[in-house]
């Protein structure tokens, strides 16, 4: 059951008609959605682009994809770019004044969900697949308690490495991977997707490339968090598929030791952006594109299929889709 709607396409022709006289023709093709109308908001209130980056937790080029995804849904410019200014076009008007009226349901419903879920009790058991998704977990769980205090969330760690058998044999309520199987018993539901790049020491190499290829593996040591291989995702998705093998490859499942060794110019290591912001602070270390294209990949939230599930669970889920912004 969903709680939140993913797009405009969730309400009905008459819906819309009752949100005060915004105008229905403009979601005819039922495509554009609620993070565009907080993207045009954002932009309008913060007066730019990049003003609007903090409010929304997204980058710069995130930002200018999602506006030209809605204007190419629309079909029709939201701004009119006028010297560096972002000034509203006549449909950009009236999807503002539509953001107002439909967020501000979409707030009210979110109050009186949260007004409605601050009286269940229950618990979810969490694992993950890779330790470095623990960087982010502690700081959303904190936040999904301050809205659901009587929802306990607790984080099985014996767990991370196999975390869809556990959830099978029922150890676990809920398990994020990038890497779905075909198990009938299982139902894998999108969360985000993030972008893998290599880490290097400053003076590497490949610190002044562009980007790698498969390639480019053959002749490196390569450090990776855990095994079998194909649940890696650089093997999944570019080494295997291109027959390569690195020249050493060590498996090394906690994160601060990998990116000591990387330090050390002892080896390679291929990581999620989000979780080597903490490491790159200092300067001595250098990331490098994989492929022209980038190597992005699919989180999902892992359960067992055809369970009758609490509504907090929904709650949860979507939390973790809305909340996780890298």
């Amino acid at each position: 059951m969903k709680i939140f709607p993913d797009s405009l396409e969730i309400f009905s022709c008459n819906q819309l008609r009752s949100l005060r006289g915004f105008p229905v023709y403009l979601w005819a093709k039922k495509s554009v959605e609620i993070r565009h109308l907080r993207l045009v908001k954002a932009i309008v209130e913060e007066g730019s682009i990049v003003n609007a980056i903090d409010k929304l937790h997204l980058t710069s080029s995130a930002l200018s994809h999602q506006l030209r995804e809605a204007e190419s849904q629309l079909g029709a410019p939201i701004f009119y770019r006028v010297n560096k200014k972002m000034v509203l076009t006549p449909v950009g008007e009236k999807v503002l004044r539509g953001a107002h009226v439909i967020l501000g349901e979409l707030d009210t419903i979110v109050r009186e969900v949260k007004e409605l879920m601050g009286g269940e009790v229950g618990r979810i058991r969490l694992s993950t697949e890779c330790y470095t998704s623990y960087h982010w977990l502690p700081g959303i769980l904190r936040r999904f308690h301050a809205d659901f205090p009587h929802v306990e969330v607790s984080i099985n760690f014996e767990a991370t490495h196999q975390p869809l058998p556990k959830l099978l044999s029922g150890h676990i309520d809920l398990a994020i991977t990038s890497d779905p199987v075909a198990e009938p018993a299982l139902e894998f539901i999108e969360l985000f997707q993030d972008e893998l790049v290599a880490v290097v020491p400053r003076d590497h190499a490949w610190a002044t490339k562009s980007y790698v290829t498969a390639q480019d593996f053959a002749a490196v040591h390569l450090i990776i968090h855990s095994l079998p291989l194909e649940t890696v995702t650089v093997f999944q998705k570019l080494l295997s598929p291109a027959g390569v093998t690195p020249q050493k490859l060590t498996v090394l499942p906690l994160t601060e030791a990998s990116i000591e060794l990387v330090k050390a110019d002892m080896g390679v290591a291929v990581m999620a952006q989000w979780a080597l912001k903490p490491y790159l602070v200092s300067g001595e270390l250098a990331t490098v594109q994989i492929t022209p294209e980038g190597l992005v990949r699919q989180q999902y939230a892992a359960r067992l299929r055809n369970q009758d599930y609490p509504l907090y669970y929904e709650s949860f889920l979507r939390f973790l889709a809305q909340e996780i912004q890298f």
